[in-house]
């Protein structure tokens, strides 16, 4: 396992972790955000919801016009209309069920309950995979996010079979590496860099 991640480490080099779409702002957009109400936790949570059945850069779209409309904000996402918030995430894809699950995600984050695997599960539109990418990327906690990406992988090199249950290749590979959250953030991203190339 070790050996893997030191192999795609040299092949595609460090990955920087979860990409930040605010970052890819011009002078003028970035100014146009009020600092006070911008939350990067939430952007990366936001992301892990519009990324669900699509490709990433139809997520990208999505997430671009929340940031642009100044949405990035618990606050404002919970007085957003749902059927305007859906048409601002359209490029994602499913965007009526999408718009849902973020307006039931801003109620469990007012509701200050713990960010917990057990109590993010619990919250309707969140499943394994996306309460995963939120408790390492946002949260920075030690949860290996098991995607179409790792399973493809790890089945053709004969590491697990083609139908193993996420919960247990996840416990397959967390078995076989340091937990260190930088670990588990860079090993997950290298192995969407070799999705997206392979």
């Amino acid at each position: 396992m070790l050996k893997l991640y030191n192999k795609l480490l040299k092949r595609y080099g460090k990955q920087g972790w979860w990409p930040l779409w605010s970052s890819k702002l011009n002078k003028f957009e970035y100014n146009s955000i009020n600092p006070k109400n911008f939350n990067q936790k939430l952007e990366i949570c936001l992301g892990a919801i519009l990324t669900q059945n699509t490709n990433w850069k139809n997520a990208e779209k999505a997430l671009m016009n929340l940031i642009k409309n100044n949405l990035i904000n618990v606050k404002k996402l919970d007085k957003i209309k749902e059927n305007k918030l859906a048409l601002l995430i359209k490029s994602s894809g499913y965007y009526r069920q999408k718009a849902r699950k973020i307006k039931e995600f801003v109620k469990f984050l007012i509701s200050k309950k713990e960010i917990n695997r057990e109590n993010l599960l619990s919250v309707w539109g969140i499943g394994r995979e996306t309460a995963d990418s939120i408790l390492l990327y946002a949260y920075n906690k030690p949860f290996f996010v098991v995607d179409n990406y790792t399973k493809k992988l790890f089945s053709n090199l004969n590491y697990c079979k083609k139908d193993i249950s996420y919960d247990e290749l996840q416990e397959l590979i967390t078995k076989k590496i340091p937990k260190e959250v930088n670990v588990y953030k860079e090993f997950h991203s290298l192995i969407i860099a070799y999705g997206k190339t392979v």
